[in-house]
């Protein structure tokens, strides 16, 4: 392995930090913050080089803005239509007469992934990490060091979950926290099941309670569907479906979810 690869090399050995994800987000979002308070303070020669990187750079990205916008361009196509036959073949080249057909098709693409990720429930309210985890004092010698901490919500754990040895566990998920199923409405049908839920797939609290399943209200979990008997157009049965939560399981004492249809 190259020299320079070290990072990926540990990373590989020993995974990521939990809030790895958090803290990358983070840096992007301050990264604004950090050329604001360059182009305010630097000074001299200095200040000259990043002005001219900057300029360089928005420079590039008007173009890329440019390039994106729709220009409408007048094409060789005639008017109107030819009342002679044309064979099946030729039948797509007199639709497009513009250029902004490309770029209306990637605006169409991107609107229609949008509506399909497209939730019931787009904001939930924070929780604190006071308000999640519960510090537990264990041992003689670890207990002024206070690394444990009990999940207060609900998580789910898979069927090949087997716990870590005591003495290295860090988060402790109670046994009677622990859901398998959730009551899953789907919204055109107006159809309520109890489905076993596969996976946790996003928790909007951070990307640390989805690493262990917690459940809190907007949390968006796979379900299994199969006893639905949902179809797709090919023919084949689907199995998972994403489904949002829509309580606060910790005060009802059951998992009610929305189906992402």
């Amino acid at each position: 392995m190259p020299q320079n690869e070290y990072i990926e090399r540990w990373q590989k050995q020993h995974g990521k930090r939990l809030d790895h994800d958090e803290r990358v987000r983070k840096r992007e979002a301050r990264e604004a913050h950090q050329q604001s308070r360059d182009a305010q303070n630097l000074r001299g020669l200095r200040a000259k080089l990043y002005q001219q990187k900057r300029h360089a750079e928005k420079i590039q990205m008007k173009k890329r803005i440019r390039a994106q916008e729709e220009k409408n361009v007048k094409s060789s196509a005639p008017d109107e239509p030819s009342k002679t036959p044309l064979p099946n073949y030729l039948l797509d080249r007199s639709q497009a007469t513009n250029a902004k057909a490309l770029s209306s098709a990637i605006k169409d693409k991107r609107a229609e992934k949008a509506a399909k990720f497209s939730v019931p429930l787009p904001k939930v309210k924070g929780i604190s990490e006071e308000e999640m985890f519960k510090v537990i004092n264990t041992g003689k010698k670890t207990s002024k060091k206070s690394w444990k901490r009990m999940i207060t919500k609900p998580t789910f754990v898979g069927n090949d979950f087997t716990r870590r040895p005591v003495k290295y566990e860090r988060f402790i998920r109670p046994m009677g926290l622990r859901y398998k199923k959730a009551n899953v409405t789907h919204p055109e049908l107006g159809v309520t099941v109890q489905l076993p839920i596969l996976s946790v797939k996003k928790n909007p609290q951070n990307p640390m309670y989805t690493q262990l399943g917690v459940l809190t209200k907007g949390t968006i979990i796979e379900v299994n569907v199969s006893e639905l008997g949902l179809v797709t157009t090919s023919g084949k049965v689907v199995w998972g479906k994403l489904a949002q939560v829509s309580n606060n399981p910790e005060n009802d004492g059951c998992v009610n979810a929305v189906l992402l249809v």
